[in-house]
């Protein structure tokens, strides 16, 4: 999910900074720590949008730069557990696939894929034995959120396919038609002695 947090943080700006005007310099300094990193306190660090109060600097001997008391504005995408998000295909291997969700990738295995036995294609993609459905690399999704880990540094993330209103969003949107179809059938009407006749 994105979110937009206010923080307030002592920012420690380099002498290579100092020519330009204040806000100028935290704005930079701001982009060089935070943006494209990725913390478990606050997920995925997008951008920065806004610097606001800035008190004075304060200058610690023994080191070059300059401590400002700041306030600023961030862009983030922190995965949530259970959260539902849009995600693309962009690989497929023999124990699943890998799909990008936001700025993240996740993971999600073959048997979370469909309500299907399911197997990797020769042609490289995830078939459905029964079903006939198939997922290939490009395929647009609705997945859940599962599992997410942050052991290894960049957070693992565990993606399901297989729940109501989850799936490739060619699947849902078929399943949607078919619904709308059987409503438009007309219903069958009963005589008195059982006997069925359309109307």
């Amino acid at each position: 999910m994105f979110y937009l947090l206010n923080v307030k943080d002592h920012v420690r700006v380099e002498p290579r900074h100092f020519g330009l005007p204040t806000k100028e310099a935290i704005e930079k300094q701001l982009n060089e720590d935070y943006v494209d990193k990725v913390t478990k306190k606050f997920g995925y660090i997008i951008t920065v949008l806004s610097v606001g109060k800035i008190d004075d600097g304060v200058l610690i001997p023994g080191d070059g730069a300059a401590y400002y008391n700041s306030e600023f504005t961030m862009l983030v995408w922190k995965p949530e557990l259970h959260e539902l998000v849009y995600a693309t295909i962009t690989e497929i291997t023999t124990f699943g696939a890998f799909m990008q969700i936001g700025p993240a990738q996740g993971m999600i295995h073959i048997s979370q894929t469909m309500e299907d036995y399911v197997t990797l294609s020769k042609t490289g993609t995830l078939a459905g034995k029964s079903s006939r459905k198939s997922l290939s690399k490009g395929d647009e999704c609705i997945v859940r959120i599962v599992a997410i880990s942050y052991k290894a540094g960049s957070p693992k993330i565990g993606l399901t396919m297989r729940q109501p209103g989850l799936g490739k969003l060619q699947w849902l949107q078929e399943n949607k038609e078919k619904k709308e179809k059987a409503k438009k059938k007309p219903k069958r009407k009963f005589d008195k002695k059982g006997k069925g006749d359309k109307k």
